[in-house]
């Protein structure tokens, strides 16, 4: 029997078979390039689980440039409460169709789960990363009546009198409730803490006189140490704000090793399919490195990361166990 006949066809038929499976790929290809990219088909909520900080201005200045990019409406709702875990909670339990986002920073997404003894989500998870935002060192600040003009002062009259000072936090578990205790447990020292809801009280109770000393980021008091009704005493960094050389670091002042970085993101509800994430990933990232935001965000002293949100996920993982030292070491515990 001849066996060329038979070869012949079958090369024919392999060669029409790769013919039909380019054809089939470039079809596909040509059905994936037609498919719009997701969008919201009703208004956007932008969860900031604290008042009159500087989540909340982040969230502000990201709203209507996102409202631009994805045609809807983007709202900014401030849900406070229980050290950021009432709107952390919110965005968890939302329905994950990318219309319920979370301004994510230090308390509900690393803090807390070694502050409270019991947490109603989990932040690793329940929630899911879209980009760690920005991130700035702490000012530790004092009220000028207090007399103080130094961390040595404070931490020589703490020793001397225990019950002389207290400090206030922007919410129970956030990077400015801790940075205090890293201090105390640091400089030996006891301070009474006063937790508020949100900077903006605490601020202003500060400038009253009401609390002596805290740890805020510098866009929460910046320039109420321009003009003199606040004053700044420390940097909780490595080095000095380039705006405000004059300030030592808390290592300057003694305290070796000691860095407390305050952050902020931005996260969806768990179980969010791929293709939003990388939505707003795409356009926050733009956002975020415009020379309009981003210089806005450098003249508050944060450094802008604008990250992807694998890398956003790896930095919670660190910060968890980070924080959670602290809080052992210190016996922190949620008021």
């Amino acid at each position: 029997m001849n066996g060329l006949p038979f070869v012949k066809l079958l090369q024919t038929t392999l060669r029409h078979c790769a013919s039909a499976m380019v054809m089939l790929g470039a079809i596909s290809l040509a059905a994936q390039a037609q498919t719009p990219e997701w969008a919201p088909t009703k208004p956007v909520r932008i969860i900031v689980p604290i008042v009159g900080s500087t989540n909340d201005v982040l969230a502000r200045l990201l709203a209507p440039k996102l409202s631009e990019v994805l045609g809807q409406p983007v709202l900014v709702e401030n849900k406070p409460g229980a050290g950021g875990n009432l709107g952390a909670d919110m965005v968890a339990k939302a329905a994950p169709d990318g219309h319920t986002l979370l301004i994510g920073y230090n308390g509900p997404m690393a803090i807390n789960v070694s502050l409270f003894d019991k947490m109603p989500y989990d932040p690793v998870k329940d929630l899911a990363p879209i980009t760690l935002a920005v991130k700035s060192p702490q000012y530790l600040v004092a009220h000028p009546g207090s007399g103080l003009q130094s961390v040595q002062d404070l931490v020589n009259q703490a020793r001397a009198n225990p019950t002389k000072f207290s400090y206030g936090s922007v919410a129970v578990g956030s990077a400015s409730h801790l940075t205090m205790e890293m201090l105390k447990m640091a400089a030996g020292v006891q301070i009474t803490h006063v937790p508020y809801k949100g900077a903006g009280p605490a601020v202003t109770d500060l400038i009253a006189g009401n609390i002596q000393v805290a740890f805020f980021v510098p866009g929460n008091v910046q320039q109420f140490a321009k003009d003199g009704r606040l004053r700044l005493l420390g940097v909780s960094g490595t080095k000095r704000f380039k705006s405000t050389p004059q300030v030592p670091t808390l290592i300057e002042a003694g305290f070796k090793d000691f860095e407390a970085t305050s952050w902020i993101g931005l996260l969806t509800t768990g179980g969010t399919p791929k293709p939003i994430i990388e939505r707003y990933h795409r356009e926050l990232v733009k956002i975020l490195q415009s020379p309009e935001i981003r210089q806005k965000l450098e003249d508050m002293e944060f450094e802008v990361l604008a990250s992807n949100p694998d890398q956003f996920a790896a930095w919670i993982a660190t910060e968890i166990p980070r924080w959670g030292k602290v809080i052992k070491a210190t016996g922190a515990k949620a008021d």
